[in-house]
């Protein structure tokens, strides 16, 4: 079991630990990020933590360009820890032109729940985010991107930074925070972790976008050295397609 602690704050009546704010610093989170960069591992993560803390959270998966590591192939787990599940059905990603659940709206709606949006992974699927640019924004949302330094995309500060424009110029939106997530899945060393926390660190002090956290597996979480933001702990629990 990840654990949380330190000092907290109470935030809709739900203690929040101090350590973890940026979690459930602002209400909707979207997150964007390279095929293969660990995005929808750390959006599940993510909306799991919230509901741990005892908020009432909401998962939409609407990443229409990859077929494969969709949230939805964890909605029983997402379910029974409270997290409720939107996702775009088989029938209409299949479809010339991919319809989005209409259940998203009422996540801008919904003043007292928490959304984490799981955008496609390239410019393409950052298009979703545009639909939603205005609702997004007057609800006060951010937009986050996944870096991950061991994908071929972004394993140079440079390709990150294009990548990093990339997106905001599709969604129309600017970034709010770097998720440094460099890994090898279950292959993942702490030397990963460090190597993509200084690429992260090199393309937040060229971009201006702050690092918002480092996305560690949860057995590698201790001892590491000051890394500057906080270290979220996640599990894994997305498959291979072909596992």
């Amino acid at each position: 079991m990840i654990c949380y602690n330190t000092a907290y704050q109470i935030k809709g009546g739900v203690r929040v630990e101090q350590t973890d704010l940026w979690r459930a610093s602002h209400r909707l989170t979207a997150v964007a990020g390279h095929f293969g960069s660990g995005k929808t591992e750390f959006a599940v993560n993510l909306a799991l933590s919230l509901a741990a803390d005892g908020l009432p959270a909401t998962l939409a998966d609407l990443d229409v360009v990859d077929p494969y590591f969709r949230s939805r192939e964890r909605a029983d787990l997402l379910e029974q820890a409270g997290v409720q599940l939107i996702t775009t059905s088989q029938a209409c990603m299949d479809a010339d032109v991919p319809s989005l659940p209409p259940e998203v709206m009422s996540l801008f709606d919904s003043g007292g729940r928490y959304g984490v949006l799981d955008i496609g992974g390239d410019p393409s699927g950052a298009r979703v985010l545009a639909r939603y640019r205005r609702r997004l924004q007057q609800s006060g949302g951010r937009l986050l991107c996944v870096v991950n330094a061991n994908r071929p995309l972004t394993d140079t500060p440079d390709k990150a930074l294009d990548y990093l424009e990339q997106i905001r110029d599709t969604a129309g939106l600017p970034i709010d925070g770097l998720v440094n997530n460099t890994h090898l899945c279950h292959l993942t060393q702490r030397e990963d972790i460090l190597a993509g926390a200084r690429l992260a660190e090199e393309v937040s002090r060229r971009s201006g976008v702050p690092v918002l956290c480092h996305a560690v597996p949860a057995a590698l979480a201790h001892g590491l050295p000051g890394l500057g933001a906080p270290v979220f702990p996640m599990e894994l629990y997305m498959k291979k397609p072909w596992e």
